[in-house]
């Protein structure tokens, strides 16, 4: 039998071995007008469409990334937020509240005072700038690392300490992980420990508003490395197809422990991207400006509000601590990257942005940064009084039997009586 040049053609591809693609992590440079792979719009260069603009004229905007704050403080473009610049001042309290009790928490951690910690430094505005556009009766389906949800919700600290204390104060009575907090009247729902499932709560609990002829609608959070699990494909789907009252937020802090986001992105340029292919509108905003949260969660809410269905955020921010407090970076990051990461500080720019309006100043920052010091030792020392993993009274077992029914099954009230309680 003959063979032809296609023939072994065919035959040399065969013998030649397979080989995977596996990313690593780029890195940016040190100039801000060489960014490498990341894409970054100049601030106030990108369009702010109607928030009824169907998601087909959208596409632009899952790849371009929504910024306010120029480098000089300056907000600038049609995404500028007309705020007074009292809820802006409030943003920062709330934002730097946020950081000192990470801070004091990590240090407890670190002496034995609790068991696990988890900070959300260097991403506060994504929480504490969203929650400026939110509603009493509207409900969060938070991953770990919103906990600035709750400080600007006026959850009391000391509550947040007694939990992570595993004290009497702890609302959840030693039933859930340290900093997986759950406040219903502060419109934050349980955290769960498997990811991306915050999507399908949140989409469920939007429907359930909507199928009632409720107002409320449902906000979920994800980070970049839980994209890449199941849930995260059905939630878009049911949202999609039962137009959901609900925003769905991507916080991409380039990091799902020591992953880098490439790796769960896949080919796509962006997270935001993948909103199109369920005929979602998607937004690609700056993580690190509070005053483009404020305006793409407002934007993003009212469509939920209106009626329009659902929209996918991606925020673009930095992971500037540890994944958790039994994580060390420095194992597959360069421990400058932090320093280098393009897009700042979050209240550093908030701050120069209300200094370059004239209602701010670097002493009334000191004074702030030495109240919310302040306020957070004192609800650290109050917290501590009723004890932490080192002394005083833990939370009964008995607990981990209430709670759950309205009225208690008979299996569950004869294991507890087995247990003694």
């Amino acid at each position: 039998m003959e063979t032809t040049a296609a023939d072994a053609r065919v035959g040399d591809d065969a013998a030649r071995p397979l080989s995977l693609a596996i990313p690593g992590p780029p890195r940016w440079t040190r100039s801000p007008s060489d960014l490498g792979t990341l894409a970054f719009s100049a601030a106030g260069e990108v369009r702010r469409p109607p928030v009824d603009e169907p998601p087909r004229r959208m596409w632009d905007l899952a790849t371009a990334l929504v910024r306010v704050t120029d480098d000089d403080g300056n907000a600038v473009g049609p995404w500028a937020p007309d705020l007074d610049a009292a809820v802006l001042r409030q943003g920062l309290r709330h934002m730097m509240l946020t950081r000192e009790l990470d801070r004091r928490l990590l240090m407890d951690q670190r002496h034995g005072r609790t068991s696990f910690y988890m900070q959300s430094t260097g991403e506060e505005a994504v929480a504490c700038g969203f929650a400026v556009a939110l509603g009493k009766g509207d409900m969060n389906f938070p991953t770990y690392r919103q906990q600035g949800l709750l400080v600007a919700a006026g959850y009391p600290l000391t509550s947040m300490m007694g939990q992570v204390y595993s004290n009497e104060l702890d609302p959840l009575h030693g039933r859930q992980m340290p900093v997986f907090y759950s406040a219903r009247d502060h419109g934050f729902f349980s955290i769960s420990g498997n990811l991306a499932t915050q999507f399908v709560q949140a989409v469920g609990w939007a429907m359930a508003s909507a199928l009632q002829g409720g107002t409320s609608i449902a906000v979920g959070w994800i980070g970049d490395g839980a994209t890449a699990e199941s849930d995260f494909h059905a939630a878009l789907v049911m949202a999609s197809t039962y137009r959901a009252p609900v925003v769905l937020n991507i916080v991409n802090n380039q990091w799902a422990i020591s992953t880098h986001e490439s790796v769960a992105r896949g080919g796509a340029a962006t997270f935001a991207e993948r909103g199109h292919g369920f005929g979602i509108p998607a937004l690609r905003v700056d993580g690190n400006d509070f005053l483009a949260v404020c305006s793409a969660a407002s934007w993003a809410t009212e469509r939920a509000r209106r009626d329009l269905g659902p929209t996918l955020i991606e925020w673009v921010t930095y992971r500037a601590a540890a994944h958790s407090t039994s994580d060390d970076p420095s194992g597959y990051r360069p421990k400058d990257e932090p320093s280098q990461w393009p897009l700042g500080d979050p209240v550093d720019r908030l701050a120069r942005h209300l200094v370059a309006t004239g209602s701010w100043s670097a002493r009334q920052q000191e004074a702030l940064q030495q109240e919310v010091e302040q306020v957070v030792a004192d609800a650290q020392a109050e917290a501590a009084a009723y004890g932490t993993l080192q002394s005083g009274q833990r939370p009964s077992a008995r607990f981990m039997f209430e709670d759950v029914f309205a009225r208690m099954p008979v299996h569950l009230r004869r294991q507890r009586q087995q247990a003694g309680f």
